[in-house]
Parts: C-alpha cells; structure tokens; sequence
C-alpha cells in the first residue's frame, strides 16, 4: 500500500534531480562565458596576464560554481510552480467532480 510518504519522496526526488540538470546547465553556459571574458582578459589586461594559472582557474571555477547555483535555483522554483499548478488543477477537478455527482452535469453539454 502506497503511503503519503512515498509520493513525497517521489516528489523530493524529481526536485533533486531537475536542480541537478539545472546546475550542470548553468555551469556549462557560465563556464564558457567565463573563459570568453578569460580569453578576453588575457587580450586585454597586463594584470589578467599576469596573474598566476592556479588564480586563473579558480577564476573559472568561481564563474562556473555561481552559475550552477543561479541556474539550480531558477529551475527548482519553476518546478516548484509546476509542482503547485498541478496540485491547484486536482484539487479544482476533484471539486467539480464531487459538484457534478451532487448536483449533476449541465444539460448544454
């Protein structure tokens, strides 16, 4: 027998999972930004030249880490709205059920 707790651990489940698709996303898209603006850096800049390899990663990484969190974040609240749209749209189908079992269908239809 399926408990409550099951389908919250589904659910929990499928949040982690689309904040997981949602970081790697957004490392991806701030990583290649970041080494364009590297790139751009190292055209550019004395200083940005030289600054030591081990700096310059960690410059990378830091680009890469705040746009996995920005882009996790984004994705865990559009499911969230989701989540939430989904649960309103039962909760109305259930209501009209009971409605048209009670009272019942309109005779247009």
């Amino acid at each position: 027998m399926p408990s409550l707790n099951d389908s919250k651990h589904e659910e929990a489940s499928e949040a982690s999972w689309e904040a997981c698709r949602g970081a790697v996303s957004g490392a991806l898209k701030w990583g290649v930004g970041m080494a364009l603006l590297s790139g751009l850096g190292y055209y550019m800049s004395p200083v940005y030249r030289s600054l030591t390899f081990q700096f310059k990663v960690y410059i990378q990484m830091s680009g890469m880490v705040l746009g996995s969190m920005i882009e996790a974040d984004a994705r865990l609240r559009a499911f969230e709205e989701r989540i939430k749209m989904e649960r309103r749209r039962a909760k109305q189908r259930a209501y009209w059920e009971a409605f048209e079992r009670t009272y019942g269908k309109d005779d247009d239809e």
